[in-house]
């Protein structure tokens, strides 16, 4: 097998149907402030739902962005690192260097309907190898040194972002 430098992302989805404290806070946080950002966009409260808004006002699909603020300290309590997503030995092992938030839908009325997600997207990992289901990746080692390689399996939400084949340095037969 070549080898090949990929990017994975990982969708974080987060509903009402939460129960874990961080995802909570994410939630309950990015509803307060889609319904502070939602007054800009709604001054005469014509519109209920996210929905609403994105179809009916010109440039309201800029609350993803706007609304992403309030829980960007969030992210940073994650120290880099992508939530749920553990190698066979259990443990988080995914470096993100990139996030996307977005509103998935929301009633601006009716907190239990707010729904979002969080796509992170990895640092460079050096793909190895496939074993059944099973990837075999690494980050870049530095150096001579050599980096651990982490079999997991891909799961719902996580998938190859980006792939890159690397250019493999020629044999000595080549230079004949």
């Amino acid at each position: 097998m070549p080898a090949r430098r990929i990017t994975l992302c990982y969708r974080k989805i987060i509903d009402a149907s939460a129960t874990r404290p961080w995802d909570k806070l994410v939630l309950d946080d990015s509803y307060r402030e889609l319904r502070l950002q939602a007054q800009y966009f709604n001054q005469e409260k014509k519109y209920r739902t996210f929905g609403e808004l994105v179809h009916y006002v010109p440039g309201a699909d800029r609350l993803h962005g706007l609304v992403s603020g309030a829980i960007v300290g969030y992210l940073q309590q994650l120290g880099g690192v992508v939530p749920d997503v553990l190698d066979n030995l259990g443990r988080r092992f995914l470096r993100f260097g990139k996030f996307q938030f977005e509103l998935i839908n929301s009633d601006l009325l009716d907190p239990s309907k707010h729904q979002v997600a969080i796509n992170f997207f990895t640092e460079a990992l050096l793909w190895h190898d496939t074993v059944g289901p099973y990837l075999l990746a690494s980050l870049e080692a530095a150096g001579d040194a050599p980096a651990p390689v982490h079999t997991f399996r891909l799961q719902p939400y996580l998938a190859i972002h980006a792939i890159q084949e690397l250019a493999t340095d020629a044999s000595p037969d080549d230079a004949r």
